[in-house]
């Protein structure tokens, strides 16, 4: 899996990109994690990437062209004929486990990271397949979201995670939140790990982990198990 990103800030991507599983994966070659600053591809003297809204208001507007030459500088130095491009954006489809899913089988996803008040309309119509959005709020710009959808869609690839079922026992992966976790020691300031965990019968276990899964849920949130 190959992720790329668009952005005016890529010491975002890659501080993260340097840290813990995502670097890990990257080495071994799992997946890899490129950058392309919108900016370099300015025609502005000044290398603006943003101007005024037609029509007024507040706020400015990321402009076509830099964009739009980064893209097509990006796919023919990676020789991508039709990556799958998301455009982060408040006004997209929801994430969710099941989207992350869905978006690990494209081989190339492009992140178009905008900032401001958002980018011209004709550079999504022009190249974005995907608005996505993590939530009902507004952040600054699109690199944190960004990050979260590669976080997330990364831990589906095979070679990612250090067990290959270890996905498969997290929350939402069944359309349930996940069981509590314990660790050693057996007792801490009173509080003991609860017996069924230290009996060795993987029946139980399995049983215990499923009904705590299901009493959590049905707690915080009922509307899984609805769908």
């Amino acid at each position: 899996m190959n992720f790329h990103f668009l952005t005016i800030f890529p010491e975002m991507i890659d501080n993260y990109a340097s840290e813990s599983i995502i670097k890990r994966a990257s080495e071994s070659g799992a997946i890899s994690v490129k950058t392309w600053n919108i900016r370099d591809y300015s025609k502005n003297k000044h290398k603006k990437v943003d101007d005024y809204p037609y029509g007024g208001g507040s706020g400015m507007v990321m402009t076509a062209q830099p964009i739009y030459d980064a893209y097509k500088d990006m796919l023919e130095r990676e020789g991508i004929e039709k990556p799958h491009v998301i455009y982060m954006s408040p006004k997209g489809r929801v994430f969710s486990q099941g989207v992350a899913i869905e978006l690990a089988k494209h081989s190339d996803i492009v992140f178009l990271c905008g900032h401001y008040e958002g980018v011209d309309q004709r550079i999504i119509d022009m190249i974005v397949d995907d608005e996505i959005s993590i939530g009902d709020y507004v952040l600054t710009g699109g690199e944190l979201p960004a990050l979260v959808v590669m976080d997330a869609v990364s831990r589906m690839i095979p070679g990612v995670l250090g067990s290959e079922d270890s996905h498969m026992d997290e929350s939402f992966m069944e359309g349930m939140l996940e069981y509590p976790h314990y660790t050693r020691p057996a007792q801490f300031m009173g509080r003991c790990v609860p017996d069924v965990l230290l009996s060795g019968d993987h029946k139980k276990i399995e049983e215990w982990r499923k009904d705590r899964s299901h009493e959590i849920t049905s707690k915080r949130r009922p509307d899984l198990l609805e769908k």
